[in-house]
């Protein structure tokens, strides 16, 4: 047994573990069809990880104990609260480089080889299962691993028609980029009134002035924007409402398939669906729960507001801060510093909703704020006083 076929198949076990504790993380998120499969993929997963184990131990490979290999308490985060469809499009990523990189290449042991490639193949459908789920069609990877494909593609072509399905965001990435959009607007203009006045009180006018003006801005926006949303999911609603009345056959089958999907055998699905078909309203609750994954509640346009304009006036007032204590030059290198380390953590914060590593996204909004100020103290220092 060479060194690459021990580290080979280590890797394959650990990658196999962090991949199903993701899709279970994400499936508690998802409605209740794209949940089960993202569910069954975890599953898949766990198979993979026994297989490789079964391999270890035929080579005297000492299989480690499944605890030692843990998900880093960002990562868990991001898979709470970042956006679905950035959290899928990571998973099809590291599917994609996991084919590549562990299963593709030869290790020199036939029989090894041979697990990595009937493993590839699988792992390359979950990979095209996360790629139809986020283009939003119906997952048909291999029937073997995940579901019953005739039912799936039925259900695709009757959801094919219905193209007005709509999801909500999350307001934790409104907050986020509400603290982002109030620190960097008011430590601009901070800046600028630092560089035109030599760091005088009309800065911290001017910066309570914009903070206020931009937390009142985005809470605003953000409730006209839940109060759309919710206008939306009630006209979704309303339009299946109405797919009942005028396709009543279609939507029976429909809602057979959901339960299908779920492991029902067909009898019993269109007996479920039948029964329901006679009673529109609780039909119409079924159907929203599996097409949305809600029974038409949405984000709550208050907490919203909230959210963004809290967020966005504490990112706001980071600034202006120091000029609440004193002037001049002591106030002007006080809030460059205070406001390029919040600058650092909004950034690292946004890592949750981009997935992007928080050290490199805390650099770049860092290395913005210096621009942003650095440019903003130079035109204040141009500006007629």
């Amino acid at each position: 047994m060479s060194e690459e076929v021990r580290e080979r198949l280590l890797q394959a076990w650990r990658g196999e573990i962090v991949a199903g504790r993701v899709y279970e993380l994400i499936s508690r998120r998802m409605p209740p069809r794209e949940g089960d499969i993202l569910r069954r993929m975890a599953a898949a997963e766990s198979s993979h990880r026994e297989r490789l184990e079964a391999r270890m131990r035929e080579l005297g490979i000492e299989v480690p104990a499944k605890g030692s290999v843990k998900l880093s308490p960002w990562l868990r985060l991001q898979a709470r609260v970042a956006p679905i469809d950035r959290l899928l499009a990571a998973r099809e990523a590291a599917e994609d480089e996991e084919v590549d990189d562990i299963y593709k290449r030869s290790t020199g042991d036939q029989t090894t080889d041979r697990l990595l490639r009937e493993i590839r193949k699988e792992e390359r459908s979950h990979s095209l299962a996360v790629q139809e789920m986020r283009e939003g069609s119906e997952p048909s990877p291999e029937p073997a691993t995940i579901g019953v494909p005739g039912a799936q593609r039925r259900l695709e072509k009757i959801l094919g028609r219905e193209k007005w399905h709509s999801s909500s965001t999350s307001w934790i990435s409104g907050a986020i980029y509400g603290a982002n959009d109030g620190l960097a607007a008011v430590f601009g203009i901070v800046a600028g009134m630092s560089g035109a006045t030599g760091g005088n009180s009309f800065v911290l006018t001017a910066g309570l002035s914009g903070a206020v003006a931009s937390a009142l801005s985005m809470a605003t926006g953000a409730f006209l924007a839940e109060r759309s949303e919710a206008e939306m999911m009630e006209a979704n609603i309303e339009r299946e409402r109405r797919e009942i009345a005028e396709h009543p056959e279609e939507e029976r089958e429909e809602l057979s398939l959901f339960y299908q999907l779920k492991g029902i055998d067909e009898k019993t699905a269109d007996e479920l669906a039948e029964r329901l078909s006679k009673h529109p309203d609780a039909m119409l609750q079924a159907l929203t729960a599996e097409e949305f994954g809600s029974t038409g509640n949405t984000g709550n346009p208050r907490q919203a507001a909230l959210a963004a304009g809290i967020s966005t006036g504490l990112g706001a007032i980071v600034p202006v801060v120091p000029f609440m204590i004193t002037t001049g030059t002591v106030a002007i290198v006080a809030a460059a510093v205070v406001s390029l380390v919040a600058h650092f953590l909004v950034g690292a914060a946004k890592s949750l909703v981009t997935l992007r590593s928080w050290w490199s996204a805390g650099l770049e909004m860092t290395l913005a704020g210096v621009i942003v100020g650095g440019v903003m103290y130079l035109i204040g220092q141009a500006f007629p006083t």
